[in-house]
């Protein structure tokens, strides 16, 4: 009962963030799609009319070395119809992990973090 409840409160959230109503079944906050697993944040490199693609950097050892490298890591994500219009090149957004849409897509997005200005600051 308490994970239901926490979904609801969890959906509520969400509608408030995005404010608008989308017919997107693939949509995890007017749709059915389901989210689990990781979430990450990164900048919106690409943008097609349902998909994005982010980008962010992470440490990853090296064992060779024993040292630490910087990579860069690119992810292909789902937009929701109701988040087209406020998420553009250069934002950085959230991304969650969905069961797998099409070949290379497996997560969808959250929300909308920062605009580019703001990261620029």
């Amino acid at each position: 009962m308490e994970k239901t409840k926490t979904k609801k409160i969890e959906k509520e959230k969400m509608e408030k963030i995005v404010g608008t109503s989308c017919n997107d079944r693939d949509c995890p906050v007017h749709g059915n799609l389901k989210t689990r697993g990781k979430t990450f944040q990164g900048m919106v490199i690409d943008k097609k009319q349902k998909r994005i693609a982010i980008e962010f950097e992470r440490m990853v050892y090296v064992k060779k070395y024993e040292r630490y490298a910087k990579s860069k890591t690119k992810i292909h994500a789902r937009l929701p119809t109701c988040m087209e219009k406020e998420v553009q090149i250069g934002d950085f957004v959230q991304i969650r992990e969905c069961r797998p849409l099409s070949k290379i897509i497996h997560f969808v997005v959250i929300e909308k973090v920062k605009k580019m200005e703001e990261k620029i600051k």
